[in-house]
Parts: structure tokens; sequence; C-alpha cells
């Protein structure tokens, strides 16, 4: 069998294919994080290190971890949401060479990601899409359409758990953030990176009481669609489902 397009892009991406890296010709870097419209409504998350939340083992975390697509109808609060955002992409630091240090690693301190979050039971905020700030730490509304949650199900292959969770995470890729570093091969890095960021939502979520349920398997063309996103320099990379366990 010959070779296929996966087996391509692993060999395309060694080192000794590698044209010079935009930061090696001195070029600027982009932005730590994409500009956005200040007239949208802007929603404050409560300070981080001000949320309690239930002491957790590392092995308990990592013991009990499993993926879980049933929810109970309990919502989240607006604190817990706040500390799965930032046990996720949360800015501990922006350093003075312009990158930022945060609660997950990146390849080079990239963290080229955009969490957008598709809202169903969070108190105090209305159903819709909406957009993590990290730099500021707040939400940014964007969508308020009731059949937002029906579209992106169907994006995701219908896959029901999505629109009965508390919340949806969908994470994006803006790829010269990392590329202008890395060149090609940092799509290799995309992708390692986004295992870390979900691997800190399932372990952060026991905490709250949650079960997450990662999604790698949608329409990358519906999807990106549906976020106003290119498909090119910015794209829908990984999604994972969050809402409190059942208990019954």
């Amino acid at each position: 069998m010959a070779p296929g397009i996966g087996h391509q892009f692993m060999v395309q991406t060694y080192y000794r294919y590698l044209e010079p890296s935009d930061q090696s010709k001195g070029l600027p870097q982009p932005p730590l994080q994409l500009a956005y419209d200040p007239a949208l409504p802007i929603i404050a998350l409560p300070t981080p290190a001000a949320v309690e939340v239930r002491s957790v083992s590392l092995r308990e975390a990592i013991e009990t971890r499993r993926s879980v697509r049933h929810y109970a109808s309990t919502p989240l609060s607006l604190e817990e949401l706040s500390f799965l955002l930032w046990c996720t992409q949360g800015v501990k630091e922006v350093s003075g060479r312009q990158v930022t240090l945060r609660t997950v690693p990146s390849a080079g301190a990239r963290h080229a990601f955009e969490t957008y979050l598709l809202i169903h039971r969070v108190a105090d905020l209305p159903r819709g899409l909406y957009r993590f700030l990290a730099l500021e730490h707040q939400l940014l509304q964007l969508n308020l359409d009731p059949r937002l949650s029906d579209k992106i199900t169907e994006a995701c292959w219908n896959q029901q758990f999505v629109k009965q969770s508390a919340v949806t995470f969908i994470w994006s890729a803006v790829v010269y953030r990392m590329t202008w570093r890395y060149s090609e091969r940092g799509y290799r890095y995309l992708h390692l990176d986004a295992g870390h960021v979900c691997q800190n939502l399932y372990l952060a979520a026991a905490a709250v009481d949650c079960g997450v349920c990662a999604i790698a398997a949608f329409n990358d063309e519906a999807m990106n669609a549906l976020l106003g996103l290119d498909g090119a320099e910015q794209f829908v990379i990984y999604l994972a489902t969050v809402g409190k366990r059942d208990r019954v």
C-alpha cells in the first residue's frame, strides 16, 4: 500500500525540508491574542484565585478520569467556568519578550489557541456562543442565536451530548502564531498543544464535579463556518463537552 497523506505530512515536516521561519528572518511576531470588537458585550469572570474548588489529589484526578457523555441538568456556576478556563488557557504572566506563560505547556510558549464556548447551562450567562479573552480573563459574547446549538451539534456529526452539555469548549488554532517560529513543522505542535489543553480540562473538571468528553470527530468546514473562521489562517482543532456528573 502506498503511503497516505498522513505519512506524507510527517515526512514533509522533517527538519530537512523546512524553510527558514519568519522569526529567523526577523519578521515581527503575531499578536498574543486576536483583536475583537469592543462594542460586543464583555462579561467579567471571577478572579481565579478567589474561586474555591474541591481539593482533589492528582492521583485521584488521574485514576477517576474517563470520558463522560451524560450530564445532570445542574448548571455550572460562573466561578466554576472561570476556574476551568483558567486551568486550560490561564495567563500567568506576559513576559518581557512578549510571550504568555500559561497554565498549560506550549511549544516555544506560542500558545496559538483561541477558546470559544457554546454555553447551555452556566448561571448568569444567556445560552449562546462566547469567546474567552485570555489576556483579560473575560468573556466576549458573540452570538445568541438559539439555532446555533443544533448547528454545532450537527457539525459534530450529530453527537447529541454536545447540546446536552452545560458548556462545550471549542479550541481554534491561529496558525501563524505557531508557524512564525517553527515554519510548517508548527502544524505538528498545534496538535500536540491541543492535547495538553484538553487533558488539563479533564483533570480540572474533577475539582468541580464535572465530566468531560473530548471530540475530534467533526465536520471541519461546517465548524469553521459557524465560528466565522477561514479554515486556513485559523481553524477549529478540538472540542470538549463539559457538564455536571449525573449521579443517578
